[in-house]
This record gives C-alpha cells, sequence and structure tokens, in this order.
C-alpha cells in the first residue's frame, strides 16, 4: 500500500508541477481551474503520505 501510495504522491508531483511550468495563471497563490483540481490531488495525497502509519 504504502509504494502505490507513494507512486500515486510523485505522480501528482510531477503533473502538478508540469502544469505549473507551463500556465501562466497557476503562478504564486493563484490556480486556473484545472491547477486547483490537480493541486488539491497533490495536497491530498501529499497529506496522506506523510501521515500514513509507519512500521515500527
Amino acid at each position: 500500500m504504502a509504494d502505490d501510495l507513494h507512486t500515486r504522491y510523485m505522480r501528482a508531483t510531477d503533473t502538478w508541477n508540469a502544469h505549473r511550468a507551463g500556465c501562466a495563471t497557476c503562478q504564486g497563490g493563484t490556480r486556473c481551474e484545472a491547477g486547483a483540481r490537480l493541486f488539491e490531488r497533490f495536497s491530498r495525497l501529499q497529506d496522506a503520505y506523510l501521515n500514513r502509519p509507519r512500521a515500527t
């Protein structure tokens, strides 16, 4: 599960960064409609990954 979560998180990061690099609207704190969706997905996956239960 963690590997799948990490893969989805990294893919969302790459997708958001690629969009932001080519979108004049998605600079600073402003986002276009598509950028807002991509950023939301990235944020949710990042939170899930960073807050996942870890084996001790």
